[in-house]
């Protein structure tokens, strides 16, 4: 029998990744679902692969907290999980918490949900913080280089405009950003303050958004204390990240338009320099930097296989 899944704020981009994935989940189903919008209609007439007898319900904690459910994700803006996690917490039957937004990325009480770094916290946890999505690549792209940084790595990002959520605003406007590229926070970015949070050492980051809908792409430059020959770059990336589910590494410099749909992380265009040193890392914002690595965490958090319900994807 299945494990058992309520999700709020069901009809945003990641809420409708999620519903397509816990679609093809033998362990894990969509079981409840709220939304700010379209309380009382089928979830299937917004999200074409939900349950067809699921009915959008109103987005209230209490609401939420009746739900019979084993686990809980909130998909929804920053600044809205506390009221939903202290009444989860205080009910007889606590849910596996999975929550979306950034309130509990620096939170020690939560389990960091980046399972390539934290995979044993994560295992069994009640409470697991997702990564946001550009700090998922940062860290990832960064992360087998920590002991040999002479200084703070400096990342350029550029996401497709879904990262920009579904209020309306001038990042996620198709026209406003046609022939455009659009700098933005460009000092003090949440995803640069966690990064540098959890990898220990400090991160700059600037982010673009660009006139694509999905899909990130960060060009890593990592000053070097020492020389290191290519080879040896390479070498240290492949070893890091052999046997991971959701890693890829790669001698070509990936590109975005081959990250989206997948649910990987895929490093490549490995440079060095003496000691400079450069690598291109790219992710699907709503599947690795959302709801794949959401996935990824319930399955640890409930004891099911890491890549239960995360297709594997093709060869590029």
């Amino acid at each position: 029998m299945s494990l058992t899944l309520g999700l709020v704020g069901a009809r945003g981009h990641v809420g409708g990744e999620l519903a397509r994935l816990l679609a093809g989940h033998d362990g894990l189903r969509l079981a409840r679902a709220a939304s700010r919008q379209g309380v009382g209609e089928p979830l299937s007439a917004h999200l074409a692969h939900a349950p067809a007898d699921l009915v959008l319900e109103d987005m209230s904690p209490e609401t939420v907290a009746s739900w019979p459910v084993d686990a809980v994700v909130l998909a929804l803006p920053n600044g809205l999980a506390a009221a939903y996690a202290e009444v989860l917490a205080a009910g007889p039957r606590a849910p596996v918490l999975v929550d979306l937004s950034a309130d509990f990325r620096f939170d020690p009480a939560w389990a960091y949900g980046l399972p390539e770094r934290h995979r044993a916290r994560i295992r069994g946890a009640r409470k697991i913080a997702n990564p946001g999505c550009y700090a998922t690549g940062i860290q990832l792209g960064i992360a087998p280089l920590l002991e040999l940084l002479a200084g703070p790595p400096q990342a350029f990002g550029v996401s497709g405009y879904s990262g920009a959520g579904t209020t309306p605003s001038p990042r996620n406007d198709p026209e406003r950003l046609r022939d455009n590229l659009m700098p933005y926070a460009l000092t003090g970015h949440l995803h640069e303050r966690e990064a540098s949070h959890h990898l220990g050492h400090a991160v700059r980051f600037v982010p673009h958004v660009a006139p694509f809908f999905r899909g990130i792409t960060l060009t890593i430059t990592l000053p070097l204390a020492r020389p290191l020959e290519r080879d040896a770059l390479v070498r240290r990336y492949r070893d890091v990240y052999e046997g991971e589910p959701l890693v890829r590494v790669t001698d070509d410099i990936p590109e975005v338009r081959a990250a989206a749909g997948r649910h990987d992380v895929t490093i490549g265009g490995f440079q060095v320099d003496d000691r400079h040193a450069v690598v291109v890392v790219t992710l699907d914002n709503l599947l690795k930097g959302a709801a794949s690595q959401a996935v990824q965490n319930l399955n640890l958090a409930l004891g099911l296989p890491e890549r239960q319900g995360v297709p594997q994807d093709p060869n590029p």
